[in-house]
């Protein structure tokens, strides 16, 4: 670059901050700030921690470590593919006339409360991009989204149609991202970010999250740790396929653009319809990890997680005590069991449904939801109101989205599948998923919960799963506009969900996809708990739950005690189990009296502690990923009482056990610890059991909480005097 247009673009960007409009967007900690430019283009110009209010934020400008002509018009909050930036867009349309691209220009914005909308148009054609910000200022959560529409007469198709398109400049970026697979659910992988792309996206419709999970965190300026360093971190609210694309571009700059996965999905929009982006949420830590999780989870327990403020019920599945072989009597004999554990669920799971083709494994019956005659002769109205005399609810599994061919469903209704025409047909897991697109198909989904409500409004719970990807991918009732199809199907679930919330406000729900198929926190607006995973090894289910925790309340992760790896104590499987919302899926008679009496006190213990066990006040002290040991801790808002969990999972001979420090406790006051769920008979050797500590001690001194001893575990309960 020669001096003289080094200067030229110097005085470029003079200009344009000359005559900048400033759009702040901040919440407690975080400030986001746009600038509209002489030639009304809407460009970042800071993004970190909030400013103080005599800043001049006229004065800002990115990128601040060199010009270059691929940005000369600035790093564009809502860039469009085919315009002057070079890089990853946002947005991509072809216009009825096939003209590929679009330049929008600032119009008008408002700031009314939290939410910030700012209108952009294009001034050749009739096409406006409305972008909105929503600000949880609190919990230092920033939300948002997108609104496309047109007044083109003809076909307008959408390529792209992300979310967000966020800039930072630090010297180098390292992601965390969760991969996953079917019982491999959120293993965090650690990179560093050098020039180029990095994506990470799924294109699997539906059980989207199976191989990738939508959250992210990046490091600038090093790596991700848990309590120091800025840290971005984000996820995307669509129960479906999605991408991140982290550029870092030739000035060393990072875009990081977050939405709906456009890969063949070119969606047509018709005239003055509203095309809305889905959500997406982050916060910027400059305190770690722990910092971005503690807010996350207070956002979800505050604005997010449906019915977060009740309480959740403690159940006993049937499914590892009986899989499909059942009746009603060994059933009423499971309430009997479920009542002497004292917990306040029974929930019968998949297999009884389904009469000309019952349901007797996974390759027939799906799709027929009337009970199996030879199995429970009495229906499910029986066994609400054998469970009732027990003692306990009742809840039930459906997995409404989905049909097994060999169903009458499926012989009726032959245009409600996703099916390639004149095709042989893929089944995965013997299953194909139904067209959600199609209003039809939406009334029978619906119609699944309605019409097991009508019967038994006495149900309390649900468990939906969904066990299939979209695979032969058609939609018989979209026709031609079969780009539509990934987009139009989560939009028909959210359309059967809302229905249902609406109908049953006081019906639970956990949101299972073979897995942790689906673990969206948009989803979670309309269920209160979801399955973290098939893989409930309680070794595994430490570090699933350690990278769910990231993002996840307590409140909303399922963890159920079964029998998966028995070289584990039932003691050892209980408190990781502990961690979250408490469930058995074990049968009681093969226990010990001794194991069976753990059960019932621990369920006791957990009852009386959940509130903590709940909070989002969570600190992640040792880390499963860095040697045998896992610990982590909870606090309530008061500081009053904690919970500590803490697990040897296989650690060496004479291995050196260096106390552990505690966080979030009040310094000045003094707190009892005292070990609790003790196997009968035992006493705790913890050398700290039953002593008194100041918070001080406790946070910079700490306690020995772990050992080298194979699979123990121990709960460790802190309560200020």
């Amino acid at each position: 670059m020669t001096k003289r247009t080094l200067l030229f673009f110097i005085f470029h960007f003079s200009f344009l901050i000359l005559f900048a409009q400033t759009i702040s967007i901040t919440t407690d900690h975080t400030q986001l700030v746009l600038q509209v430019n002489s030639q009304k283009r809407l460009c970042q110009t800071y993004l970190g921690e909030r400013l103080s209010g005599q800043t001049d934020l006229s004065g800002l400008s990115m990128p601040q470590a060199g010009l270059s002509s691929s940005c000369i018009r600035g790093l564009e909050a809502y860039p469009v593919m085919g315009t002057e930036d070079y890089y990853e867009p946002t947005f991509e349309i072809r216009h009825a006339d096939g003209n590929p691209t679009s330049v929008l220009k600032y119009q008008q914005h408002s700031q009314q409360g939290d939410l910030t909308s700012i209108v952009l148009r294009d001034e050749v054609y009739p096409v406006e991009v409305t972008l909105y910000y929503k600000v949880f200022p609190k919990e230092d959560i920033i939300q948002q989204w997108a609104e496309i529409r047109h007044e083109e007469k003809g076909k307008v198709y959408l390529g792209r149609y992300a979310s967000s398109m966020l800039y930072f400049e630090a010297p180098n970026y390292y992601l965390n991202e969760f991969a996953s697979d079917w019982a491999k659910e959120m293993q965090m992988l650690d990179q560093e970010l050098k020039f180029g792309k990095k994506v990470v996206d799924s294109r699997l419709g539906t059980r989207a999250n199976l191989m990738a999970q939508p959250f992210f965190e990046v490091g600038l300026g090093g790596p991700v740790r848990e309590n120091e360093g800025t840290v971005l971190m984000g996820t995307l609210g669509w129960t479906g396929n999605f991408r991140f694309t982290f550029e870092v571009d030739n000035q060393h700059v990072l875009r990081v653009v977050s939405g709906i996965n456009h890969d063949a999905s070119s969606y047509l929009l018709r005239k003055n319809d509203v095309f809305r982006t889905a959500d997406f949420f982050f916060t910027l830590s400059q305190n770690g990890l722990g910092e971005g999780s503690r807010r996350f989870q207070r956002w979800m327990m505050n604005h997010q997680l449906h019915k977060a403020k009740d309480d959740r019920m403690t159940l006993l599945n049937n499914w590892e005590n009986t899989y499909f072989d059942f009746n009603e009597e060994k059933l009423v004999a499971l309430f009997g069991e479920a009542k002497d554990l004292g917990v306040d669920l029974f929930l019968l799971d998949d297999g009884w449904f389904g009469n000309k083709y019952p349901r007797k494994d996974d390759h027939a019956g799906l799709g027929d939801w009337q009970v199996t005659k030879d199995k429970l002769p009495q229906g499910v109205p029986y066994l609400v109101k054998k469970a009732k005399e027990n003692g306990v609810a009742f809840g039930i599994w459906i997995e409404p989205e989905m049909v097994n061919p060999k169903s009458e469903l499926a012989e009726k209704h032959p245009d409600w599948l996703i099916q390639l025409p004149s095709r042989d047909t893929y089944y995965f897991r013997n299953q194909m998923v139904l067209d959600l697109c199609n209003p039809k198909v939406q009334d029978f989904v619906f119609g699944v919960v309605d019409d097991l409500m009508q019967e038994n409004p006495e149900i309390k719970f649900m468990k939906w799963d969904c066990n299939s990807p979209i695979t032969n991918i058609y939609s018989p009732y979209l026709k031609e506009n079969q780009g539509n199809l990934y987009v139009d199907y989560v939009r028909g679930l959210y359309k059967v969900l809302d229905r249902v919330q609406e109908k049953y406000p006081d019906l639970y729900m956990m949101m299972c996809s073979g897995g942790g198929g689906r673990s969206d926190v948009v989803g979670l607006r309309y269920f209160t708990e979801f399955w973290c995973s098939d893989n409930t090894d309680p070794i595994e289910r430490l570090f699933i739950q350690w990278g769910y925790s990231h993002f996840m309340p307590a409140k909303a992760m399922c963890a159920h005690v079964t029998e998966w790896n028995r070289r584990a104590s039932i003691k050892f499987r209980v408190d990781v189990a502990f961690q979250g919302k408490l469930g058995f899926d074990i049968g009681l008679k093969g226990l010990s009296n001794d194991d069976r009496q753990y059960c019932r006190e621990a369920i006791k213990e957990y009852k009386r502690l959940k509130e903590v066990v709940w909070s989002p006040n969570l600190y992640r002290l040792v880390s499963p990923y860095e040697g045998q040991h896992c610990v982590v801790q909870r606090v309530d808002d008061s500081k009053s009482k904690s919970v500590v969990f803490a697990y040897d999972i296989h650690p060496r001979y004479g291995e050196t056990i260096l106390p552990t420090r505690l966080m979030g406790l009040d310094a000045e006051a003094k707190y009892r610890v005292k070990e609790i769920c003790l196997m009968p008979g035992k006493q705790s050797w913890l050398p700290c059991n039953d002593k008194v500590y100041t918070g001080d001690y406790l946070m910079k001194v700490g306690i020995k909480v772990t050992s080298t001893n194979d699979l123990a575990s121990h709960i460790i309960e802190v309560v200020k005097e």
